[in-house]
């Protein structure tokens, strides 16, 4: 099994910057895809950003533009830059991860970091 470990979330004023990070760990796993969620309480956990083995990424509509995310396939991390923080953007992100052992197909999550952008 994957366990992947968050770093980086905080509070941030509003138009500051933001560096989120994800490394995953285990044994006799590849890894397809890694990406990023975020909730909100009341509301259902949505992709925020998501990164294939071969670096081809999709972007939420909200995000594109001011998130910008890249991973390291040689040490099964990934990372968010977040740009031009808004309140909005404030929620729970969780680091998520697709990956193959054993010729079967397994999701992994992080634990969750809270991005809080106020003023």
């Amino acid at each position: 099994q994957v366990q992947l470990v968050e770093s980086g979330g905080g509070l941030v004023q509003p138009g500051e910057s933001l560096r989120l990070s994800c490394a995953a760990s285990g044994s006799c796993f590849t890894i397809n895809a890694m990406g990023w969620y975020r909730q909100v309480p009341g509301k259902g956990r949505e992709l925020v950003a998501r990164i294939r083995s071969g670096r081809s990424a999709d972007y939420a509509d909200s995000v594109k533009g001011r998130f910008a995310i890249s991973r390291d396939n040689a040490k099964n991390t990934v990372t968010l830059e977040i740009d031009s923080l808004k309140p909005e953007d404030t929620a729970v992100y969780y680091c998520n991860a697709v990956y193959f052992s054993s010729n079967i197909q397994y999701t992994s999550w992080g634990q969750g970091t809270q991005v809080t952008v106020s003023s």
